[in-house]
């Protein structure tokens, strides 16, 4: 521990941290644009500059490490002036079309130029407007508004292990790209969108999908379905200054209400359809030792990867759609059949915290002959802008529930890492040993950690699971596995660091939340809260479940099951 002084507070703290970590861990604001926390400490853009008595030249935040009787100033004239100059020759590089961009009062820059009174073009545009890369059918990456901090990079490389995107060329040439200046859909990229989540500005953002859902609530043949992911209400009130970790539910469907859409469901309860076929699919591997481990399927983006990376490993993955794309065939097949339209004339419109389920919609399916499962998929941000743009007052909104079928609390959890693993559990367990769960909360596979591994002995057997978030974790264990160093039976497989509530279509964090605040615990919390508050909270026990099963797919495996929730995985 040394002795410092930051703005004439006198502090003790540990050597080994920088100036910035102090700073923040005694509320004194220092801004950031390119510092990402053990990821992007690089100390390219200063705008951390601080002072330190007995420096000739003021030194950044982010990377300085503190010392015995350092004495740092954070808010001299010197400082604020070092950091608008410093501003400004970055905003001279950016497009200014603030007004029309996606990231309008979300942006970094913007509100930094803000709050330092940047409101003139004092060096003008210092580079020539470049191609926007708009060929891919999910995201867009404006090169305009890109501001060299690094952080799509780095967790592209060091986050994922991807490592797509990087920095080519030198000098004032420099630009963030792809190898050979390819665009990203030319690439091997699997559409996590972390690379999105990091960005400060609009330099990188998802294809907007706004005007479809619009066109067909104003459609009056069309019977408009919207289908909402677990995590989405444990997120969705960022986007209207609640706290994070803040339930949104009731509100959220009262603003889908409003929009005009005719039926919102939760894709709560296909995941308990997920777990019911899963858990059969599993058990069916065990007895047969076939294909064990088994990987889950639900992460589009984490699917994506196993095709791309290892195809060998095909087989390993669970035949089962995600509960999104069962609960479109599901909407398409059975509902439809049900109220008696034509399935044509039912979209449906998922809203979800991934950016890859964007491109899995699209990926077609053995069901799938004269329409799509789903119709189209907005993110989470998507969705916050649209109910702006309908003129919501979503504070004041009348709360609603969603329409049955309801869910339960086995597949509310599905949003966080673990939760997958836990509600496949609460019902294999029980099928396995015709026995009763007294404790439904499988605790140690639902920290917030890259790696889980666990050991559950279910009468004679022992089942060992691992549950694995982030596709650079995702490596290593697969490496594991085909080096014959560790043994599963079943692994839950999450692209996204955390799982669904980090996803890459969920509001994106401040830079000063997501370096010096456990928001993804915050958003967790908010999910396993609903589920312990749920009077049903295993898959199998949800009567809208069983109904289906009885009336339409007789059971879990069977011809027609197959047939609209199962699929084939590609070898690319």
């Amino acid at each position: 521990m040394v002795n410092i002084k930051i703005d004439d507070i006198n502090i003790k703290a540990d050597k080994d941290k920088t100036v910035l970590e102090v700073a923040r861990e005694n509320n004194i604001t220092i801004p950031t644009l390119c510092y990402l926390k053990k990821q992007n400490e690089i100390a390219s853009c200063r705008i951390c500059v601080v002072e330190i008595k007995g420096n000739k030249s003021l030194v950044p935040a982010c990377v300085t490490k503190i010392s015995e009787g350092m004495e740092i100033t954070s808010n001299s004239k010197r400082v604020l002036e070092s950091r608008k100059t410093n501003l400004e020759l970055i905003i001279s590089n950016h497009n200014k079309d603030c007004g029309a961009c996606f990231r309008n009062k979300k942006c970094e820059l913007q509100l930094l130029a803000t709050e330092y009174k940047v409101n003139e073009d004092r060096f003008g545009k210092l580079k020539e407007f470049v191609q926007i890369d708009e060929k891919s059918p999910y995201m867009i990456r404006d090169n305009n508004k890109c501001i060299l901090c690094g952080k799509c990079a780095s967790v592209c490389k060091k986050t994922q292990e991807i490592g797509i995107i990087g920095k080519n060329y030198r000098g004032v040439k420099t630009k963030l790209g792809c190898a050979f200046d390819e665009s990203i859909d030319d690439t091997s990229c699997i559409l996590c969108g972390q690379c999105i989540m990091a960005c400060p500005t609009g330099a990188l953002i998802e294809k907007n999908n706004i005007n479809l859902v619009n066109n067909a609530i104003e459609d009056k043949n069309k019977h408009v379905v919207v289908c909402v992911a677990p995590a989405v209400r444990a997120s969705l009130g960022e986007e209207f200054g609640f706290p994070v970790g803040t339930n949104v539910k009731d509100k959220m469907v009262g603003s889908l209400k409003e929009v005009g859409v005719d039926k919102v469901f939760d894709v709560s309860f296909a995941a308990d359809l997920t777990v019911m076929e899963e858990s059969y699919e599993f058990i069916k591997r065990l007895e047969n030792k076939q294909n064990i481990p088994m990987f889950t399927s639900c992460c589009p983006a984490w699917v994506k990867f196993v095709e791309k990376y290892y195809p060998e490993m095909t087989s390993n993955l669970s035949s089962c759609k995600s509960p999104n794309q069962m609960l479109g065939a599901t909407i398409k097949n059975y509902y439809a059949i049900k109220k008696d339209i034509d399935p044509k004339d039912v979209f449906v419109a998922s809203v979800m915290p991934c950016l890859s389920k964007k491109y899995e919609k699209d990926r077609g399916f053995p069901n799938e002959v004269d329409y799509k499962d789903v119709d189209v998929v907005i993110t989470v941000r998507e969705l916050a802008k649209m109910i702006k743009q309908k003129g919501i007052d979503f504070n004041n909104v009348d709360a609603a529930d969603f329409d049955i079928p309801f869910s339960t609390g086995a597949s509310t959890i599905f949003g966080n890492s673990g939760g997958v693993m836990s509600a496949v559990l609460r019902t294999g367990v029980e099928t396995l040993t015709d026995k009763k769960l007294v404790k439904l909360e499988f605790d140690e596979i639902m920290i917030t950690k890259g790696i889980k591994e666990v050991n559950y002995k279910l009468e004679e057997k022992i089942i060992k699971v691992a549950v694995v978030s982030g596709i650079k974790n995702a490596k290593t264990v697969i490496e594991k596995i085909k080096n014959k160093e560790c043994e599963y039976h079943l692994i839950e497989f999450m692209a996204c660091p955390g799982g669904c509530i980090n996803g890459g279509g969920q509001p994106i964090v401040p830079s000063d939340i997501r370096n010096f605040t456990n928001f993804l615990e915050l958003r967790k919390n908010a999910i396993e809260e609903e589920d312990k508050n749920l009077s049903i909270r295993k898959a199998h026990e949800n009567p809208f479940i069983k109904e289906l099963y009885d009336n339409y797919l007789k059971t879990p495996g069977s011809e027609e099951s197959c047939r609209i929730l199962h699929t084939k995985h590609k070898k690319d």
